[in-house]
């Protein structure tokens, strides 16, 4: 029986200055075959124009691999303050164009950036070729 050779192509993405940070361990996005994961990306408020930021940022990252928010099949969004996110959806829910994903929606007492209030990550499916 022979080893599985145990190494997968990753295709990384970090807003433009190289393929990763390696101050604190990550990369924007990798994608590995046709599926990107794209890290969560922090507003600091939780109205109209922080969420709009983080859903502009989110879809440069999606446009580097010829990707839109159609491609996308899992969001998890994470806020310190939930209400305020529901309040302002709908500006979330321009960016999907009525195609939506699978989405969890989480409130937490601090995110990772101490003065960030909204973080989202995202799963994004390409066709195969």
């Amino acid at each position: 029986m022979q080893a599985q050779e145990n190494t997968i192509q990753k295709e990384k993405y970090n807003w433009g200055n190289g393929t990763q940070d390696t101050t604190a361990g990550y990369a924007q996005a990798i994608k590995v075959d046709n599926v990107i994961y794209i890290s969560g990306t922090v507003a600091r408020d939780v109205n109209p124009e922080g969420i709009k930021r983080v859903y502009d940022a989110l879809e440069r990252t999606l446009k580097n691999y010829g990707a839109t928010f159609q491609n996308v099949v899992k969001e998890n969004l994470y806020t310190t303050d939930i209400e305020a996110m529901k309040r302002y959806n709908d500006v979330r829910k321009a960016y999907y164009k009525n195609d939506f994903p699978a989405a969890t929606w989480v409130q937490i007492p601090r995110l990772f950036m101490a003065d960030a209030r909204l973080e989202i990550e995202l799963i994004a499916y390409l066709p195969k070729k």
